[in-house]
């Protein structure tokens, strides 16, 4: 504990840990948005390549929409749906019923508007009609514990769809149907925790090296000429009066020349007196 009020009360602890403690906080405050930033950029580009996807993957399975191909259409979606990193996809009714899955025992499920796929554009008393990818993407963890990301998109009743000669949609009808496609976040996790890692590693460096210039900086600008003041004072009180002045700083120079001042006024004034006290001790004998 004296240990510790000691650090605390000589100069060099009260300029350097504080420092320290700043530049620390500083850093640290400064990692962490980064890190948000950083992360929030690597989750947008995520979300904007799954819609990028889905918009692939409903272009692939127009043709065979028109045509009434629902085997092809099956198969482009399980394909898909094996790729690694496809958690699902599937395509559902206006009405929440999936109709084809990456996964077999998903199909004819009814989901509702209340389903996670269903609720962005459900969430006010009318649907939206029209969404941009980060309103249409969600996350979530799914059974097994693993964080997935995933886009819901709207399939479009396009004239090439209701101008079809096999085709009973009317003009009328907004949405033939939705895609639904999730993506697992491991990779996307994996270089997050190898960014944060990277992050502390250069946090650690900076605050060594800032700390460790500012004391240096700290202990030849400030320090040692307040030690060598302190050291040309004990020397001046002691009485030797022909010590130079410490030199490189202009207060510690003033500082100096005052306290010489002062100790050679005071060598006058006691030589003055000793010259008065023999009189004065004649005198009261």
């Amino acid at each position: 504990m004296t240990g510790r009020r000691g650090m605390f009360n000589n100069f060099a602890g009260r300029a350097i840990v504080p420092v320290a403690i700043t530049m620390t906080g500083f850093v640290i405050v400064c990692s962490i948005i980064l890190y948000n930033l950083i992360k929030k950029d690597l989750v947008n580009d995520t979300i904007y390549h799954e819609a990028s996807l889905a918009d692939t993957i409903i272009k692939a399975t127009r043709y065979a929409m028109i045509k009434s191909d629902r085997e092809t259409i099956d198969q482009i979606v399980v394909n898909i749906g094996q790729q690694e990193g496809v958690e699902f996809v599937r395509i559902f009714t206006c009405g929440g019923v999936i109709m084809i899955s990456s996964d077999p025992a998903e199909q004819e499920v009814a989901l509702g508007a209340g389903n996670a796929g269903c609720i962005g554009c459900h969430s006010g008393p009318e649907p939206e009609n029209h969404l941009g990818p980060l309103e249409k993407a969600r996350q979530f963890t799914n059974a097994d514990g693993e964080k997935v990301i995933a886009i819901t998109a709207p399939i479009y009743n396009e004239p090439a769809c209701f101008n079809g000669a096999c085709h009973y949609h009317s003009p009328s009808q907004k949405f033939l149907g939705i895609l639904d496609i999730g993506l697992s976040q491991r990779t996307l996790e994996n270089t997050l925790g190898t960014l944060r890692l990277q992050m502390i590693a250069f946090c650690l460096m900076i605050l060594v090296l800032s700390v460790g210039g500012v004391s240096a900086l700290l202990r030849v600008n400030v320090l040692s000429p307040i030690r060598s003041l302190m050291s040309y004072v004990g020397d001046v009180s002691r009485g030797q009066l022909d010590r130079t002045p410490p030199r490189g700083v202009e207060e510690v120079e003033y500082l100096s020349k005052a306290f010489l001042e002062m100790a050679r006024d005071r060598s006058r004034c006691e030589e003055e007196l000793e010259k008065y006290r023999p009189k004065d001790a004649n005198m009261t004998s």
